[in-house]
């Protein structure tokens, strides 16, 4: 396979993952201001109740990683059948645990939140909102899964089209019911929960009739008697290792969220309007690196193992000079889009200088989300991850304290922190990856 032919197929698979990416950060902007436009609290009480449900996603994330790559590599097999199977496996086995979790959040919201030390003046609009959207959990874990599948399996439009959509039957919906338009009661939180749950649960139903019908007609209760433990076993063992990572990653910025607060209230903002910009460059980097992967998974299915070893090597310097491109442009123009959120010269000027040096950061990044990607759709799965954790938690976390706190370098002491993190687990995963040890392993 040449490079233009490598080309095409990342093209095809990339831009509707890209768009879908970008959508949806554009319309979380959106919701998250229809409720700012509502009251102050209710913004703090939806921001405090989507980090448990965002926790409740890794743990959906076990079987939905899992099914991706393996979809990826029947895909490319060329076998349907067991594309249906792992399929209908996965679909079950979410859920469940989506109406586990569903009766989990309804009972315990408050409980929940008094453990988290949430103010009593927002723990009623936390509650209202954790169990409306909590409720709905299982469909969550089923759009997860349905996601999973349709994109692995190289139909990444069909899954722009079902994300934008739930976007935008929200953010409808958020409008209508917040602010009580069309003659409907202005519910405020509840009205933003309700839109958001009866959205996800619309278009859920309408995935899976779309797998079973378009995509996979493999897909069917029949594929589960008797029930394919081994394909279970299969996601299991690639799933639950990732979703640790992603576990490990999530608290190890949270203990970096308690280090830069320390350093004060505007350092905590700038970040937040930093990481507002950078998103961006993170959205090209993540859709290049899913398109990547579900090539990788395709070719390895198919036996075609130097293909797969192209393909990445070529995603990664595709990934290296967007990213250079997009990061440089958001550094050359910080104080126009860091403006756009606030006139603060203090702010101004810490922006200015770590989104100079965050394009260091972006591309080790790329390293890391384009080659691990790669290996774990290759099957090595372990390497990548108990790096990861060390060195988020080695380099990331302590460097911020030391560079931050201790020689007072504040948010850039944080970013060189960052910056190192990603460029130590990049270089490690690019030696892995040329050393072909993924080569002699073996998901199906």
């Amino acid at each position: 396979m040449d490079n233009s032919t490598i080309r095409k197929e990342l093209i095809r698979l990339t831009w509707p993952l890209f768009i879908q990416t970008i959508l949806f950060m554009v319309l979380g902007m959106v919701d998250t201001l229809m409720l700012s436009r509502y009251s102050d609290n209710a913004v703090a009480a939806v921001s405090v109740s989507n980090q448990v449900l965002n926790f409740v996603q890794i743990l959906f994330a076990v079987i939905s990683v899992g099914t991706s790559i393996l979809c990826a590599q029947y895909k490319g097999a060329q076998d349907e059948k067991n594309v249906g199977i792992v399929a209908s496996v996965s679909l079950l086995f979410n859920a469940v645990m989506g109406i586990i979790f569903s009766v989990v959040l309804v009972v315990c919201s408050r409980s929940i939140f008094k453990l988290m030390n949430v103010p009593q003046e927002i723990m009623e609009y936390a509650v209202q909102y954790l169990v409306i959207v909590g409720a709905g959990s299982v469909f969550q874990a089923l759009l997860n899964t349905t996601g999973a599948i349709v994109t692995s399996t190289g139909h990444t439009k069909v899954a722009m089209n079902i994300s934008v959509t739930v976007n935008v039957i929200n953010i409808v919906g958020n409008y209508i019911l917040i602010f009580g338009a069309f003659g409907f009661p202005a519910m405020g939180v509840r009205g933003a929960a309700i839109s958001t749950t009866l959205s996800k649960a619309i278009m859920s139903v309408f995935a899976i009739i779309l797998l079973v019908v378009k995509i996979n007609k493999n897909i069917s209760i029949k594929a589960l008697v008797p029930f394919p433990f081994e394909i279970l076993k299969k996601i299991l063992k690639i799933g639950i290792p990732s979703a640790g990572e992603n576990l490990a990653y999530n608290i190890s910025q949270l203990v970096i969220t308690s280090i830069i607060s320390t350093m004060g209230s505007l350092m905590l903002t700038a970040r937040a309007y930093i990481g507002n910009i950078t998103m961006f460059t993170i959205a090209f980097s993540s859709a290049i690196g899913q398109g990547t992967s579900i090539l990788v998974g395709n070719k390895i299915g198919a036996k075609q193992k130097d293909d797969a070893y192209k393909a990445c090597m070529y995603s990664l310097k595709v990934g290296i000079v967007t990213s250079l491109i997009v990061s440089s442009i958001c550094a050359v123009f910080s104080g126009y889009l860091v403006g756009i959120f606030t006139t603060n010269k203090e702010i101004l000027s810490v922006a200015a200088i770590v989104l100079a040096f965050d394009i260091i950061l972006e591309i080790g990044r790329v390293f890391n989300v384009i080659i691990i990607d790669s290996l774990k759709a290759a099957g090595d799965v372990k390497f990548p991850v108990f790096w990861g954790v060390i060195s988020m938690w080695g380099i990331s976390v302590v460097l911020s304290y030391v560079l931050g706190l201790k020689m007072n370098l504040a948010l850039l002491g944080v970013w060189i922190a960052c910056a190192a993190d990603e460029w130590f687990r990049g270089i490690l995963m690019l030696v892995r990856w040329k050393k072909g040890k993924w080569r002699k392993m073996k998901l199906i």
